[in-house]
């Protein structure tokens, strides 16, 4: 008879390793010791003690290569939230993810740690110090919410002790920092074309932006305390740098810190949303005559308009999380990592 040799717990997989986060933690790992796999539709960089595994995440066979050996898998590939491509979405936040479930339980992983994002209970409406038990968004308010939601319920139902695979899911909110490819670049893009003036509402709504150090923290310590009779297992964790901000203020100081001015006009939060709305309502009727990709959405007026900031005290009592950067030193190695974004360059 055969025993089957149970692999270290210091091997895992990043499915998603080639993005931004992905990237992050990956580095963060090997720092503590960890051997890491990258499981990614593309290979974006290169990394000693790495092993890449190029595939499609709907594709079983090939994650079973990548997930050989390994005992914890961290579940980040998702497409950027930006998008409007419903079907993408589906393939790769459902179906992606049963096939990540599956994969994982075949493989023998004993422990997968997913990350969702707090705007599966996001309707667009004030959120203020929101914790878990909020009720799911029953009105998602775009399709990358509308899937993550169901991406979540998937992992959190497959934890089960007797089978060998532990959950849970982190929810950051608001990830930003060095090689960010969205939230400054576009700032800085939108600020470059003159659109960076005015302020939905009047600037006093208060959210959360998590320093993607912190959100890599998070990670780790959930899977490092996922383990048969603790209490994270199958439950859902905010992750924030505790600091809620005002949104306006927030990204001032980025903009400022770059070079370019802070906006300073105000504009109604109900008639810009309204206005949002129109637009995106003509959009689908126009969509089977005319290629049209929205960059101006409901769902992004409503992020930067309400109260939408997150209670973390679930993360400290049960994982002994803390923020290890903190938001104005986080926003200062942010915007000194960009220097060929600065006006001028």
């Amino acid at each position: 008879m055969t025993t089957r040799i149970r692999p270290s717990s210091k091997r895992c997989a990043v499915i998603g390793g080639s993005g931004f986060l992905g990237r992050h933690l990956v580095e963060k790992l090997l720092e503590r010791g960890y051997t890491v796999t990258v499981f990614d539709i593309r290979q974006s960089y290169e990394l000693p003690g790495v092993a890449f595994h190029e595939g499609d995440l709907c594709n079983k066979e090939a994650l079973l290569a990548a997930l050989r050996d390994v005992s914890l898998v961290f579940h980040c590939a998702s497409p950027a939230p930006g998008s409007d491509n419903r079907a993408l979405f589906q393939r790769v936040n459902v179906e992606g993810t049963k096939t990540v479930i599956q994969a994982c339980q075949e493989a023998g992983v004993q422990k997968l740690v997913l990350t969702s994002s707090a705007s599966v209970v996001f309707e667009g409406t004030d959120i203020k110090n929101g914790k878990e038990d909020l009720p799911y968004a029953k009105k998602p308010i775009d399709y990358y919410t509308e899937t993550k939601i169901e991406q979540e319920k998937l992992v959190l139902q497959a934890c089960d002790a007797d089978k060998g695979l532990l959950t849970v899911a982190i929810r950051p909110h608001g990830i930003f920092g060095p090689r960010d490819p969205q939230l400054v670049p576009i700032l800085v893009d939108t600020a470059r074309r003159g659109k960076m003036k005015f302020i939905i509402g009047d600037g006093s709504n208060l959210v959360d932006f998590t320093y993607v150090e912190n959100v890599v923290h998070g990670h780790i310590l959930a899977a490092e305390h996922l383990r048969p009779g603790s209490p994270i297992c199958a439950k859902a964790y905010h992750i924030t740098n505790d600091e809620p901000v005002r949104f306006w203020d927030f990204m001032s100081e980025v903009l400022v810190g770059l070079g370019y001015a802070a906006p300073r006009y105000h504009l109604p939060y109900l008639l810009v949303y309204g206005i949002a709305l129109l637009l995106s309502l003509l959009t689908f009727l126009l969509s089977p005559l005319v290629c049209i990709k929205p960059t101006f959405t409901p769902m992004r007026v409503a992020l930067a308009g309400t109260h939408h900031y997150y209670n973390c005290s679930r993360a400290k009592q049960d994982m002994g999380y803390q923020p290890l950067v903190s938001l104005k030193d986080a926003i200062a190695r942010t915007v000194e990592s960009y220097p060929h974004l600065r006006k001028g360059t």
